[in-house]
């Protein structure tokens, strides 16, 4: 029963999240809080091990959420169930994209749907910091965001430098 239920969370994510990969943090959340297949920590912990890791994150992040809830087999289910509705969609769309090109409707929906997605996003990230915050990491929040303004690098530079940090952090016991 727990594949079939992955199966269908993991499908309406792929279907109703739209933006990208960080687009997915919102329906991963609810489940996270409704579901309890993992925590919002270990939600925390897959975001940011998506992030490094090669692959889109939205895809990655469901390969986690699949496999700490049911394993490879989970895994599996949740990847496939998440990229699904956009392969059906893309193959769709392809056939219409004349007509999809130029329409206005279609062209609305879009620009309303970006700052909508940006607020369930921005929520989502709200939350999870009030809720896992601690005062190493909201140190190294600071002091990456003023060395950030200073030294323009490419992100992934500083989401090294923040994994290895909090790598170290971890073995050395300095965070809770």
């Amino acid at each position: 029963m727990i594949y079939f239920n992955l199966l269908i969370q993991f499908f309406h994510i792929g279907l109703f999240s739209f933006g990208g990969g960080y687009a997915t943090l919102p329906f991963l959340y609810h489940i996270a809080e409704n579901q309890k297949w993992y925590t919002i920590k270990q939600l925390t912990d897959m975001i940011a091990i998506s992030s490094i890791t090669p692959g889109p994150v939205g895809v990655n992040v469901a390969t986690f959420a699949g496999f700490t809830t049911a394993g490879i087999l989970g895994a599996l289910i949740a990847t496939t169930s998440v990229i699904l509705p956009s392969y059906v969609l893309v193959i769709i769309i392809s056939k219409f994209l004349e007509q999809f090109e130029t329409n206005k409707n279609v062209k609305a929906a879009i620009y309303a749907l970006k700052p909508a997605g940006c607020g369930l996003l921005a929520a989502v990230a709200v939350d999870m910091f009030m809720n896992n915050a601690n005062l190493f990491g909201m140190i190294l929040l600071v002091i990456l965001f003023f060395i950030s303004v200073k030294q323009k690098h490419d992100p992934l530079y500083y989401l090294s430098i923040s994994a290895i940090i909090g790598l170290l952090a971890g073995f050395f016991k300095l965070t809770t």
